[in-house]
């Protein structure tokens, strides 16, 4: 199912679920791809295990639509071609966070997240009962926490010994978003195009 599509200077983004043509797309990106994009990253080798983990992982996060999955996985496209991918990974209704990597590096910095930024949060949202989501940042990955800035400030910033998903201990700008602020992040893009 497609969640959002937008137009963007490098073609039509989109956010789909994501299906299971996609997952070695997901563990090539994670196991062929440069050991100084995963040490900058923050990426610890042992939490992100081998690659049939990898694909058993987002097996698992392929969405079925039950209402208690813990966690779901959303294709990013452009021009209908996978460049990428969000994960959702729910705890309770407050504790949740998301992750989000362009895999194809020919189209990061290209605007992409910026673009479908709006309809990522309202994705989780809608597709979830979750009430809260929480962005956990590296504080040194400046183009993301640019990005973010954009649409939401940091609350704090801290040491996090077990940060979510795969990555080392760190420092990281947290962020939060609530049900009720997907309608002001559209109202964010309005204001820059004038619609």
């Amino acid at each position: 199912m497609e969640h959002a599509r937008v137009q963007t200077p490098s073609g039509i983004a989109a956010i789909r679920d994501l299906q299971e043509s996609d997952i070695q797309n997901v563990v090539t990106y994670w196991h062929e791809g440069s050991a100084e994009h995963l040490d900058y990253l923050g990426i610890d080798r042992q939490l992100l295990g081998s690659s049939e983990n990898t694909y058993t992982r987002f097996h698992c996060a392929l969405r079925s639509g039950h209402p208690d999955q813990p966690n779901i996985a959303f294709a990013i496209t452009l021009d209908d071609e996978f460049v990428g991918y969000t994960l959702l990974n729910r705890y309770d209704p407050q504790i949740n966070f998301s992750h989000w990597h362009i895999t194809n590096v020919r189209r990061r910095a290209a605007g992409l997240s910026t673009a479908l930024y709006p309809h990522r949060i309202k994705t989780y949202f809608d597709t979830t009962p979750i009430a809260r989501l929480i962005h956990q940042t590296r504080t040194r990955n400046v183009g993301v926490n640019r990005m973010l800035d954009k649409y939401v400030p940091v609350a704090e910033t801290a040491i996090i010994d077990h940060p979510d998903g795969v990555a080392r201990p760190g420092e990281f700008h947290i962020r939060y978003v609530l049900r009720a602020d997907v309608p002001r992040l559209f109202e964010i893009v309005g204001g820059w195009t004038g619609a």
